[in-house]
């Protein structure tokens, strides 16, 4: 039974969250600068909320956690410990995970295994085998539950282990249609989860979002088929921003199927022929007692605050050592001669002001005007 004040809490992160002048990346600076979701809503007048729009109010968060329990959903912030670590780690997790099924399969090492949904019948047949040998070796195996490699992928881990799928609708949401009943059994056996809204139907801008979260929840991604434009290949790229390890299978070039693993080969990812390959470049033990709750904010601590006799000055420093092509965080830091609190503070205004975007790779860019 949920407390009162964790109830009151878990409503400031939701609206918190359905802010839509607030990111990922947004949220979890907020949080490190105030400490908590209430006291970044009692004091949204600081950080400049106002020419964003109003927060969602309580009732509205209240509707979704209705829902969500309907649906038996269980909201999972990424302060809990139960929540992916490897995702927590991250500058942008996503701030709750509605999830369905067995939390503490989410603390179980996982491993991405995707790639296109026309797959062949034997790009299939090799996915369901290598996450069989990945469940049974230690790992769980993490897709996006669409048809294809990633069906195949859950088939071949629930034979062995434990898959965690990642919707890009609602965690209630069943998509395709026909996977109703392999979602019955990998929400039985591991997880289903999303970073939205319960009922949200799954639109194509939204799959860059959901292949965000099974790079970032993962160790390492797998593309076993994936064509140039394939979204495999955005999950590859977050992957690699993401500090994760890139594996690929080799494919005939004579099948556009296999130009996505193989030019991500020819980039550098690592050419696997089977699960022992993957296990090589990732020891179960070693994952398994990773650390890193040492990248987790500490959401109880208030960090550095800006003193705010200078923040005009240095605003006006650190705007005039940015433009509109990107330049790394670090660097701006080191030439403006400011804090990683300083900056991140402004930075943070500046972005929640329409003014600045945040790119890969921890860099940063002013908007330009036309």
């Amino acid at each position: 039974m949920q407390s009162d004040a964790a109830y009151a809490e878990l409503i400031d992160w939701i609206r918190l969250a359905r802010c839509p002048g607030i990111g990922a990346k947004t949220f979890k600076q907020l949080l490190q600068r105030f400490g908590a979701a209430r006291e970044v809503i009692a004091r949204q007048a600081d950080w400049g909320m106002r020419k964003q729009g109003d927060i969602p109010q309580p009732a509205i968060a209240e509707r979704e956690f209705e829902a969500a329990t309907k649906a038996g959903l269980h909201y999972l912030p990424f302060t809990d410990p139960r929540y992916p670590q490897p995702l927590a780690a991250l500058d942008d997790p996503a701030p709750l995970l509605p999830v369905k099924g067995n939390l503490a399969a989410l603390a179980t090492p996982l491993i991405a295994v995707v790639g296109a949904r026309n797959a062949t019948v034997n790009g299939r047949k090799f996915a369901k085998v290598l996450a069989a040998d990945l469940a049974k070796a230690g790992y769980g195996v993490i897709s996006g539950m669409a048809r294809g490699i990633d069906g195949a992928a859950h088939e071949g881990a629930l034979t062995t282990g434990i898959t965690v799928a990642v919707l890009a609708g609602g965690t209630d949401v069943i998509y395709p249609p026909e996977h109703r009943d392999l979602y019955a059994r990998i929400a039985e056996a591991g997880a289903v989860i999303s970073e939205l809204p319960p009922g949200t139907e799954p639109l194509a801008a939204l799959f860059p979002r959901r292949n965000r979260i099974i790079s970032g929840a993962s160790c390492g991604v797998v593309v076993v088929e994936a064509t140039p434009r394939s979204g495999s290949l955005i999950t590859a790229r977050f992957a690699a921003d993401q500090g994760r390890d890139v594996f690929a299978v080799p494919g005939s070039p004579l099948d556009p199927r296999a130009h996505g693993p193989n030019g991500l080969i020819r980039e550098g990812a690592t050419l696997i022929q089977s699960a022992e390959d993957i296990l090589c470049e990732l020891p179960v033990l070693s994952v398994q007692t990773a650390d890193f709750s040492s990248k987790l904010p500490k959401t109880s601590q208030h960090t550095e605050t800006i003193d705010e006799n200078n923040t005009p000055a240095l605003r006006l420093k650190i705007e005039a050592a940015l433009g509109t092509t990107p330049a790394a965080v670090d660097e701006v830091m080191r030439q403006c001669q400011v804090s990683a609190a300083v900056l991140a503070s402004v930075l943070l205004e500046l972005e929640l002001a329409g003014r600045l975007e945040r790119l890969p790779g921890n860099r940063v860019a002013l908007i330009g005007t036309v």
